[in-house]
């Protein structure tokens, strides 16, 4: 992953004409020395809202079981995600390298016309540059990493993270993946690529799908990429790189084969951000519009920091929509072993009575009942098959219906994850918003005398 640079080496390099990176520095404030923002005080609050409203239900429940997704401390406090994903040497490392300046130094991503990028590479913020195995990354509970453990050595071999001292990387982590190659087979990578994937991109809070003009087909490892993008629309921007080696005319076909091969896979009806320019340190070629892809490159900049100002409100969010599938999942299951309970009797053979509910659900109303007795949308309901295999390691008897969960101190599970969906959340959410200190922290903690931008609020 790192290609080692020998003084001797650069000087000796052939010199290319670099571009003026003033706007890099300006756009994302890297010469500020205003310090960060300080959400400690949030974060807390957080933090104790997620241990006492969501949790309990969460492990009562099982969910991590259902969709494979745990939640750290480590994950609350961690800083904003960017992910980069596409085919094999469309730029994604060169990308990183150009944003963080890392060209013709000693720690620069390699780079080439050959697929080289076989990791997944976590670039972060460090007191000085040094390269971290995956096992050791997954072995510290501190970090978010560690829930990758699950995906077994062979994964873990190929995670790297690389500790940097750059200003950026202060307040946001990227990401480089290993690049589609649509001949491949999955069992090739000898580790579950897509899953790997899919992990990264349920915690990233932006998502840099890069194409260049050579690579536009898309195949079936792609398409199954952007099914696992569903639902994180608002997230994406697809990125065509290398611009500047099309003439206009050329350019322009280009962009609408883009469009006219990604149009099936993104059923949206508002289509994602396109940015067009060359993310790399060289002068754009001659006589290309030079104008525009600065103009599309301070646009994606932008995009970026606005992404890392409203990370909070990211992080809440996240959260809030976490609890909602986590109070989903315990409705779905209690109506499931309510149906049980109500349909055995005393000669009945149990296994035989819930191998037919689960089979067919719909025919003892346990969608349609959340849906009427809830304020659930039909949207969020997950996928039926699932509680097959779910349940196929989950005994149903091995529950307890909700109404159960309550105890004379802690309450019920249910009303606290209600209260944590409906006021607790919002409110902490409210108070980032308007600037003014969460309930019971003080404005020193939480340096809520800063208003964050708001992005959805024109000025």
């Amino acid at each position: 992953v790192l290609l080692p640079f020998p003084a001797e080496e650069i000087e000796e390099a052939t010199e290319t004409t670099k571009r003026d990176r003033s706007h890099l520095e300006s756009t994302l404030k890297l010469n500020e020395d205003k310090p960060a923002d300080d959400f400690s005080g949030v974060l807390q609050r957080l933090r104790k809202i997620y241990h006492s409203s969501i949790k309990p239900l969460e492990q009562s429940y099982r969910y991590n079981e259902l969709r494979q997704h745990e939640i750290t401390d480590g994950e609350i406090t961690s800083k904003p995600m960017v992910l980069f994903l596409g085919p094999w040497s469309v730029g994604k490392s060169s990308m990183i390298n150009y944003l963080l300046g890392l060209d013709d130094t000693p720690y620069q991503l390699y780079t080439g016309a050959e697929p080289t990028t076989s990791e997944f590479t976590v670039i972060m913020h460090g007191p000085k540059l040094r390269t971290i195995e995956g096992i050791v990354m997954a072995a510290d509970s501190a970090r978010s990493f560690s829930p990758l453990e699950k995906f077994g050595q062979n994964f873990l071999e190929k995670l790297i993270g690389i500790e940097v001292p750059h200003k950026l990387l202060e307040r946001v982590t990227f990401v480089d993946t290993p690049g589609i190659i649509e001949n491949r087979k999955q069992q090739e990578r000898g580790y579950p690529f897509n899953d790997v994937c899919q992990w990264f991109i349920d915690r990233a809070d932006l998502i840099f799908v890069v194409f260049d003009p050579t690579k536009l087909d898309v195949g079936l490892e792609l398409e199954m990429l952007f099914r696992q993008l569903k639902g994180r629309e608002s997230q994406i921007r697809i990125i065509l790189n290398k611009a500047d080696s099309l003439a206009t005319q050329e350019l322009m076909r280009v962009y609408g084969a883009l469009f006219w091969s990604l149009a099936p896979l993104i059923n949206v009806t508002e289509p994602p951000r396109v940015y067009v320019s060359s993310f790399w340190p060289h002068e754009y070629q001659p006589e290309t519009h030079q104008d525009l892809f600065l103009k599309e490159e301070i646009s994606l900049l932008e995009d970026l920091n606005q992404v890392i100002e409203n990370r909070m409100e990211n992080k809440i969010a996240f959260i809030r929509q976490h609890a909602i599938r986590v109070r989903i999942h315990a409705l779905l299951v209690d109506r499931y072993l309510q149906t049980y309970k109500d349909k055995m009797t005393f000669f009945s053979d149990g296994e035989l009575v819930f191998r037919d509910i689960v089979e067919d659900p719909d025919k003892f109303f346990i969608f349609k009942t959340i849906l009427a007795k809830t304020n659930v949308s039909k949207f969020d309901l997950p996928n039926r098959e699932a509680y097959k295999d779910f349940f196929g390691i989950n005994p149903i008897t091995s529950f307890k219906l909700l109404s159960q969960q309550c105890s004379y101190m802690g309450g019920c599970f249910l009303e606290k994850i209600e209260k944590a969906i409906t006021r607790e959340l919002p409110d902490l959410l409210g108070s980032l918003g308007l600037g003014k200190k969460p309930s019971i922290l003080s404005c020193d903690v939480t340096g809520c005398g800063e208003t964050p931008k708001n992005r959805y609020r024109k000025p």
